[in-house]
């Protein structure tokens, strides 16, 4: 059984992480505009990270597996589970590569560039909901710390 100045501290170390933590309060963040995005691309059968990617492939093209990871930011298994829906969704492709055939870019299909098109209404809908909801000063301090973060390498 646990001494009550025990108990004390510990509720001390979880009233510090519940009003201090970055990450709690960017998680929460995260999911409120990720649930934004999805309401309005669902109709499209499109996710919002599904979205981001197709736009960084848009952007990069043609472009690693690799390459995308470390520019998304994103961690191996959970992009090569995305793209893999993408590919059979055939939103994107792999193209032939520089690198002795090992490697296998991807770029947006026609269906993949319809689609953002198709979609932008939609997007732009949700892109003034979450403006909205995070107030002008919110969204140029995201806008500078995605910025930021692209700038700085990837852990």
């Amino acid at each position: 059984m646990e001494s009550e100045g025990h108990m004390t501290a510990g509720n001390e170390v979880v009233a510090e992480f519940a009003s201090t933590c970055l990450l709690m309060r960017t998680r929460l963040i995260s999911r409120v505009l990720t649930g934004i995005y999805d309401e309005a691309l669902r109709e499209f059968g499109l996710t919002s990270p599904q979205f981001a990617l197709l736009v960084v492939i848009s952007r990069m093209a043609p472009a690693s597996r690799a390459e995308i990871g470390r520019r998304h930011h994103q961690d191996r298994s959970t992009l090569t589970r995305n793209l893999k829906l993408m590919l059979s969704g055939g939103w994107i492709k792999e193209v032939p590569g520089d690198a002795g055939g090992r490697a296998r870019p991807l770029v947006l299909t026609a269906a993949g560039t319809s689609l953002l098109k198709k979609v932008a209404p939609a997007w732009r809908k949700a892109q003034e909901q979450a403006k909205t909801l995070l107030g002008d000063d919110n969204v140029v301090a995201i806008a500078d710390m995605a910025k930021r973060l692209m700038k700085a390498k990837p852990a």
